[in-house]
């Protein structure tokens, strides 16, 4: 199984008035750390294929803070694929500074057709997508 990284320095804006990252942005650091991921393979979480436009909304998240990182900390961002589905992948991520373990996460997506309406209904995983991300695990 393959680890996918990135890294990922904390700015201010992120932080809360004791300076340390505010819950909420490791949320946003997972979808960063998905899409850069994905760009990696030449893929991503909206896209076109078989003429079909296809996206990978997020239907669960979470993350287990360990020790808090602060404004100017670089991240170290661990992708790995933890589960490959039929229609969803699920990612494990882990944050480190240095080496030390900050936070771990998880978030799933699914694989849905966007219809004209911007409706979306479920799909399975293109087999490009599916060949691509599954030589990271799963």
């Amino acid at each position: 199984m393959s680890v996918f990284h990135v890294q990922r320095r904390v700015d201010f804006c992120d932080t809360d008035m004791a300076g340390i990252v505010h819950f909420a942005n490791f949320f946003r650091y997972m979808e960063f750390a998905e899409v850069a991921f994905l760009r990696s393979l030449g893929l991503n979480v909206k896209m076109e294929t078989e003429d079909q436009s296809i996206g990978f909304p997020r239907v669960a998240a979470a993350c287990d803070y360990l020790k808090p990182a602060r404004f100017e900390d670089v991240l170290d961002i661990a992708v790995r694929v933890d589960r490959l589905g039929t229609k969803s992948v699920t990612y494990a991520m882990e944050f480190t500074r240095d080496g030390e373990v900050l936070a771990r996460g998880k978030v799933t997506s699914v694989c849905c057709l966007v219809g004209e309406d911007r409706q979306l209904r479920a799909l399975d995983i293109p087999s490009v997508y599916r060949d691509a991300v599954a030589r990271f695990g799963g």
